[in-house]
């Protein structure tokens, strides 16, 4: 086994992992600390150091807010955060596990971006714990990155100060520990030329951000979409322009008293963490003409988003869209302002002469559903090769909240790590796990999900999803696939979205 490694900077020793025949490295420094006057700056080289360096645990999560144990709150139950966790501006570490026994195994690599929002989360988590994958012959990376204001503030000075590299610093971050690991895998086991990159929910779309940056060419060769992908045609809360971001970094900093670049990088960690909690502001990517030339929805348009094998896929209890009026004649001006000639084919769909309640009902669909198919459509239209292979998942989660398949719900299961949750999990949903975390390693392996179970029996077929023959595998008591046409709803939307 592989317990010391040269990486570029130094000897690293790692330490067995529950299972021995992994060795786990936590800790590896892949850049500078982003502090002092790196502060808002896109990574710099790590140091060198001598001797032999233990990395034996987690390093220091990203600066955040550490919301506290909310009974009413499913996510902060599932996965809170302890406010004893070391937190520190200097956070960008990644962690290693391989079941490699020699560098020339050559291995297929595995690069996992933890969600939140890109507000809070760390790649520590419970959930995360590469092990299992890596006993399927997998070298698992899992990178942290910067969060919130402290990876992707927006403020003019930035741009005057470098033009090159003005903003989305936590994805310059995530773009940095990919580059590391082309570098430095082989010495880890992996193949440098065989790496996927995956996340789930703001992970997710971080993978898209990589996919959507031609400079990662070359460096990626498949992707892993969980819940990543959202579109919600009536809502538009998340999305702001280049200006009014920037006049949100404006604020911001009047808000924490400074004028300047240097001044706010003066300031302590804790001091800008719990003013932007404060500030109440969500931080996030955008084109800003260089790492990202444009939104990934427009890119995928024009046919410049990497052409690489994607899986993709959503739990079937996560976030909904629906119209958003509180009385009939604003849900006839809404759909209007939408659909323009085409409202009135959308209020008779959703039943508006039924009532403002029933026409909500009807029209209520899944946003990352919809985001999948409308993303299917277009890299299929803008003739994509690669193939796409989506899921659906909704299995019944036990536990007395009653839950259903909520989002987030399925990272215990593609990572195989049911016995560390608190749920009540039963030999089914340890079968549920174990065959997809399968389907995920085949597709690490070789870009197609498909192979064999742990006794050899081929598991259920699972194609790729075409506008023609929408296949979807569907995770509920097991594996099953079908073919999903869109419901009528689905369906307007699709044509009036991604199909104009």
């Amino acid at each position: 086994m592989l317990k010391v490694v040269k990486t570029e900077n130094g000897l690293v020793r790692g330490i067995p992992a529950a299972d021995p025949r992994v060795i786990s490295f936590k800790g590896i420094p892949f850049a500078a600390p982003p502090t002092g006057d790196l502060r808002w700056r896109a990574p710099q080289p790590a140091a060198d150091w001598d001797g032999v360096r233990d990395c034996l645990e987690f390093a220091p999560i990203s600066m955040q807010s550490i919301p506290g144990l909310d009974e009413t709150n499913i996510y902060t139950r599932e996965w809170n955060v302890d406010p004893s966790i070391p937190m520190n501006e200097d956070c960008l570490y990644l962690n290693v596990w391989t079941p490699a026994v020699s560098t020339e195994d050559k291995l297929p690599v595995y690069v996992w971006y933890f969600g939140g929002g890109l507000q809070w989360g760390n790649p520590a988590e419970m959930e995360f714990d590469g092990e299992r994958l890596a006993r399927r012959g997998i070298v698992v990376v899992t990178v942290n990155y910067r969060l919130n204001v402290f990876g992707f503030l927006t403020h003019p000075q930035l741009w005057e100060e470098n033009p090159e590299a003005p903003a989305n610093f936590g994805n310059l971050d995530q773009q940095y520990g990919l580059f590391w690991t082309k570098r430095n895998i082989a010495a880890f086991g992996g193949d440098p030329d065989n790496i996927t990159i995956g996340g789930q929910s703001a992970g997710g779309g971080s993978v898209l951000a990589q996919l959507n940056c031609q400079g990662n060419q070359g460096y990626i060769q498949k992707a892993i979409v969980e819940s990543g992908i959202f579109y919600d045609p009536f809502q538009d809360r998340m999305r702001f322009t280049k200006e009014e971001l920037l006049e949100q970094g404006k604020l911001f900093f009047a808000f924490l008293g400074v004028e300047t670049l240097e001044e706010a990088r003066a300031l302590p960690a804790e001091f800008i963490r719990d003013k932007n909690n404060a500030f109440g502001a969500f931080w996030g990517t955008i084109p800003d003409g260089v790492y990202q030339t444009d939104t990934y929805w427009n890119n995928m348009k024009a046919g410049k988003l990497l052409d690489v094998p994607i899986m993709t896929g959503f739990t079937n209890n996560e976030f909904f869209t629906a119209p958003q009026a509180e009385d009939p004649d604003a849900l006839k001006k809404e759909a209007e302002e939408k659909f323009g000639d085409r409202a009135q084919e959308y209020l008779d769909l959703i039943h508006a002469k039924d009532g403002l309640e029933a026409a909500k009902e009807n029209g209520f669909v899944s946003s990352v559903e919809l985001g999948i198919r409308r993303m299917c459509s277009l890299l299929e239209k803008a003739g994509a090769k690669q193939p796409c292979y989506v899921y659906e998942f909704g299995p019944e989660i036990p536990g007395e909240d009653n839950p259903g398949a909520f989002h987030s719900s399925d990272l215990w299961f593609f990572f195989e790590t049911l016995a560390k949750c608190w749920r009540p999990f039963t030999g089914k949903h340890y079968d549920l796990a174990r065959q997809m975390c399968n389907y995920w390693a085949e597709f690490i392996k070789k870009g197609d999900p498909n192979g064999a179970d742990a006794d050899g029996t081929p598991m259920e077929k699972w194609e790729a999803f075409l506008e023609e023959k929408p296949a979807v595998m569907t995770f509920f008591d097991s594996p099953r696939a079908q073919v999903k046409p869109e419901d009528e709803v689905t369906a307007f939307l699709m044509d009036v979205t991604a199909r104009e």
